[in-house]
């Protein structure tokens, strides 16, 4: 028997792996896409970079603090020092206050990467379904696969997801439907020239945007004029089966509306959709764990939203498996 299967490979499970290794405990992971990472994600077309998922991080908590002061010197984070404003009907303000925010570099994409170092992982796999056995916790994967037995289960998906696969659990399976997710449509633009804007990032309000941002102003990116623009959680939902081409558009022209600045033709224009993008209703709880059958689950839909959220769900539920 194996000790602990890890569902999902975005920040709070690789941060719950790596306390895991720490500890001495063997885990695996299993991740439907190409890679770990989740919304700490870098979409790469040619010579063009663009973090479209999670726009940068800050920190509160000592123990996410080290984290990031570990990833600098390891050269993997560093500040955006870009210039951050708030637009509301058009009117560009400078934010509140100063807050000292960090990103992935080269990429956001790396983070997640560095954390996992040589952790097993099993990318391409879907898992859809999980079942206790005298022997331990067998894993049903998309493609008609078993994997295990395992002693415990860790679940990092998003909570509608999470849900689902939590079923047999069912107080867990309960507390992730309470969770609430919204969507974010993405868009990622680029140009021959940089746009005459004199900010790098904007919170927008009054608009189907509520961020845009310069990717080319972080830190070691490529030098070509990029944006990522996040469409409003409202706006998103209200257009969420569109086609990608038309929520592209809609962006776009939300974009420039808010700018108040002609836009020249973009030579790379794509848009995403993040399904589950933020939780507007988190747990209260940094994570959830059933000792009895040895489930647990953790992801930013608990004890907090973010990238922070994410890292600490993920460590405290590996210091209470290993507790357990």
């Amino acid at each position: 028997m194996e000790d602990i299967a890890i569902i999902g490979a975005g920040l709070s499970a690789v941060s719950c792996a790596r306390r895991l290794r720490e500890a001495g405990t063997s885990c695996r992971l299993f991740e439907k896409s190409r890679g770990p990472g989740g919304r700490l994600s870098t979409r790469r077309t040619g010579e063009l970079r663009f973090d479209h998922g999670a726009q940068y991080f800050t920190a509160s908590d000592s123990r996410f603090r080290e984290q990031i002061e570990a990833w600098r010197a390891e050269g993997l984070a560093a500040p955006w020092q870009g210039r951050i404003v708030s637009i509301d009907h058009c009117q560009v303000s400078p934010t509140s206050t100063p807050i000292e925010r960090y990103v992935g570099v080269p990429r956001m994409s790396v983070l997640s990467r560095a954390l996992m170092g040589d952790i097993p992982i099993e990318t391409g796999c879907r898992i859809t379904a999980l079942r206790r056995t005298t022997a331990g916790w067998m894993l049903s994967s998309e493609e008609g696969a078993q994997h295990g037995p395992f002693r415990q289960v860790v679940v990092s998906a998003p909570a509608p997801q999470a849900a689902e696969l939590l079923e047999p659990a069912a107080e867990l399976a309960a507390a992730a439907r309470s969770a609430r997710f919204a969507p974010c449509w993405a868009a990622m633009l680029a140009f021959e020239e940089p746009l005459p804007l004199d900010f790098d990032g904007a919170f927008v309000a009054s608009s189907a945007l509520s961020w845009i941002a310069r990717n080319s102003s972080k830190p070691e990116r490529p030098e070509a004029e990029s944006w990522v623009l996040h469409g409003s959680s409202e706006w998103s939902a209200a257009h969420l089966e569109e086609s990608p081409k038309e929520a592209l558009e809609g962006l776009t022209s939300a974009f420039r509306e808010a700018v108040q600045t002609e836009l020249p033709e973009a030579v790379h224009a794509v848009a995403h959709r993040w399904r589950f993008a933020l939780p507007e209703t988190p747990l209260e709880d940094r994570c959830l764990y059933d000792a009895t059958v040895g489930v647990g689950a953790c992801g930013d839909w608990c004890g907090g939203p973010r990238v922070e959220g994410a890292y600490l769900s993920g460590w405290e539920l590996a210091d209470r498996l290993t507790l357990s």
